[in-house]
């Protein structure tokens, strides 16, 4: 495996000296890219517990905490149910079954919650719907009810986003900009990444009523990153920069592993499926951070919290096939380049899919083990909160 790699790296001509952003920009090459060549790295020295929430829940996608409801929040299960969580404890029923066309990687995946929810009761759905006798993603927005007990389907705001069996995409989350940004995949055709005029294999962004921002990097276009090949996490280091996880390739011309953390701005490509590994190409983002085998990355969220104080800033990342919490802190001079990175939970809850800040300064992770690559025990799925 690793010979094969070597050689089709040989074989992509690309410059090492070729830059991802001007000077002007804060330049990274491939010297500042770290590749990980065996394993995930080292356990984390920072002592952290770990509290279940929440149990029962069938492949939990994505969690939406409420504004001004504390830490009530709403939780998509991928076969299509939204769940709440109230007061700390799992409401038994669902307050909205959606009918799907799941398959794979399809399904009710991403949520986000209106940033003037305390006022329009209003959130988000990535859902995957048929047409046609095609399957395709959409986003939805949808009414929690004043008793939190039912939510009321609104309207479609955006619509057309390639779906497939795999690299479906499907993370949502509101920017400090007060717009709605979108992951999506590549649905398995990755030219599609390229394609300004495609929403597959980018990063959108929406106003919360569907339409395209005057000011989005590509004119009448929702397109706010280009070159993405499956994004499941991402969040904003600051109100102009963005981190950004992607999955590897798995057998597109020949090449495997190398999932990415990646610091982004508006406009910059990815370059799926051009680039690989560390190669750098003009134009073209090189990673911070990559591994040689799969993990692949869920959700991602910067940590804002005062609980674990060494953790402040830093970018926890969910992995799903290997099972892990990652740490990755960035050096404070040279904000595009990895100073340190660590395990955490190293095979302990499975694999992770969701990761985000509740209201409460702490971090939260769903768990996908019932997403029938996992071992979905007797307590099915779980949410988790980690602390010191």
């Amino acid at each position: 495996m690793r010979s094969r790699r070597l050689l089709l790296s040989a074989l992509v001509v690309l410059s090492a000296s070729a830059c991802r952003r001007s000077q002007a920009q804060g330049t990274a090459s491939a010297a500042d890219c770290v590749r990980v060549e065996d394993g995930w790295g080292q356990d984390g020295g920072v002592p952290i517990t770990v509290d279940v929430v929440a149990e029962g829940l069938e492949v939990p996608w994505g969690v939406a905490f409420l504004p001004g409801q504390g830490t009530d929040a709403l939780i998509t299960e991928r076969p299509g149910r939204v769940r709440l969580l109230r007061g700390g404890q799992l409401q038994p029923g669902a307050v909205a079954t959606l009918p799907l066309a799941a398959n794979g990687e399809g399904g009710l995946l991403g949520i986000a919650a209106h940033p003037d929810f305390a006022t329009n009761r209003a959130f988000y759905l990535y859902v995957t719907t048929e047409a046609d006798g095609k399957a395709r993603n959409r986003v939805e927005r949808w009414t929690l009810s004043p008793d939190g007990a039912s939510a009321t389907f609104e309207r479609v705001i955006f619509d057309g986003i390639p779906s497939a069996k795999y690299h479906d995409g499907g993370r949502l989350r509101f920017g400090p900009d007060g717009m709605l940004y979108v992951g999506t995949g590549d649905a398995r055709d990755p030219d599609l990444s390229q394609d300004v005029a495609s929403p597959a294999g980018k990063l959108l962004r929406l106003t919360p009523d569907g339409a395209v921002p005057q000011d989005n990097p590509f004119p009448h276009s929702p397109a706010f990153l280009l070159g993405v090949r499956n994004t499941q996490g991402f969040d904003w280091k600051d109100a102009t920069t963005l981190y950004l996880t992607d999955h590897g390739p798995s057998g597109e011309t020949l090449r495997f592993g190398h999932d990415e953390v990646n610091v982004v701005k508006a406009g910059d490509n990815l370059g799926w499926p051009g680039i690989y590994s560390c190669e750098t190409q003009g134009g073209r983002i090189t990673p911070s951070l990559t591994f040689d085998d799969a993990a692949p990355p869920g959700g991602a969220a910067v940590y804002t919290g005062s609980a674990i104080p060494e953790w402040k800033g830093s970018l926890l990342v969910g992995t799903l096939k290997s099972r892990h919490l990652h740490r990755v802190e960035f050096d404070a001079r040279q904000p595009h380049r990895v100073a340190r990175h660590e395990v955490y939970l190293r095979d302990t809850y499975g694999r992770l899919r969701d990761v985000l800040m509740g209201p409460d300064g702490h971090l939260y992770v769903t768990t996908s083990n019932c997403d029938g690559r996992g071992e979905c025990g007797p307590r099915k799925d779980l949410l988790l909160r980690v602390r010191r």
